[in-house]
């Protein structure tokens, strides 16, 4: 019998593939969505849509009462949570605890959070982090997914509830959004197909572990199925500075102030799932080519 998933931020970058890829398997598909971020271009029309507030949600949830629910829809704004701690948590926190209230109500069968790795543990104290690396957020959004965690955790524990936390690293590639502060691989790729500088913040020395969206992806399959219980790195183990992301996209460079709430440096080890495969060169000529794809 076919599974059902509902999916929050499904028409964002890393949501809506996750909604192709279950379509593709031949999974029953709910996506809910404010559009706030998200692109209704995004979306597939196979799914059943509910443009809503994910703090709006508990309903949809008790209505359609899904099998799986992954759990992508998000402020994802390191430096809005910065300039604005109670909007990020009210969506970040509340909003995660709406969603794992109702799953714990519907007794859905699986639950997957989009954690963060390199918000989630602050600057390293070893390289690279894997998962039993001390969790020092230095961002209210880093504060955020770590409680959300520990929520998750008592979900699993008092209502036994199965659940995961996929701590990605940077992820980047087809459909990520460049308009926003979030997502610097593609920010870069759309000033250098317009032909415009792009402003480094900071010496431009800041590393980054970034992980192809096709490899995330298969991570949440992967997760959907088994029974993992705990948080997961997603990341390659491979650090690239911004100044060696600006010169492998040609693209022109200034550099600006450092902004606060900005780790130095992040990697993880993903070694335990293994999923973060694909090079960063190979990620990063795709993403480029879907990007002149849609100029």
């Amino acid at each position: 019998m076919s599974k059902h998933v509902l999916v929050t931020g499904g028409a964002g970058f890393i949501g809506s593939h996750l909604v192709d890829a279950y379509l593709e398997r031949g999974w029953r598909v709910t996506v809910i969505d404010d559009l706030s971020t998200g692109d209704r271009r995004n979306l597939n029309p196979r799914a059943e849509f509910h443009q809503l507030d994910v703090r709006q949600a508990g309903d949809i949830v008790r209505r359609v009462k899904p099998d799986v629910i992954n759990h992508h829809a998000a402020q994802m704004d390191v430096r809005r949570s910065v300039a604005d701690p109670l909007f990020d948590a009210a969506v970040n926190v509340i909003g995660s605890l709406v969603m794992l209230q109702a799953a714990a109500d519907t007794a859905v069968k699986r639950f997957i959070f989009a954690s963060s790795g390199g918000a989630l543990y602050g600057e390293p104290l070893s390289v690279p982090q894997n998962e039993e690396h001390p969790a020092n957020p230095l961002s209210p959004y880093g504060c955020a997914k770590l409680a959300v965690e520990h929520y998750i955790h008592y979900y699993r524990v008092v209502h036994g509830l199965s659940a995961v936390s996929l701590r990605y690293a940077n992820v980047y590639g087809p459909r990520q959004n460049s308009k926003g502060e979030a997502g610097v691989v593609a920010i870069f790729i759309d000033r250098m197909l317009r032909g415009e500088q792009v402003m480094i913040n900071g010496d431009g020395e800041q590393t980054r572990d970034f992980v192809y969206g096709a490899d995330v992806v298969a991570a949440n399959m992967a997760a959907s199925d088994a029974e993992w219980q705990g948080s997961f790195n997603v990341g390659t183990g491979v650090e690239t500075s911004i100044n060696q992301l600006a010169a492998m996209l040609g693209v022109r460079a200034a550099h600006g102030p450092a902004k606060a709430g900005e780790q130095r440096r992040s990697v993880l080890d993903g070694s335990k799932l293994g999923f973060g495969r694909t090079p960063f060169r190979e990620g990063l000529k795709e993403t480029v080519a879907w990007f002149k794809s849609r100029v």
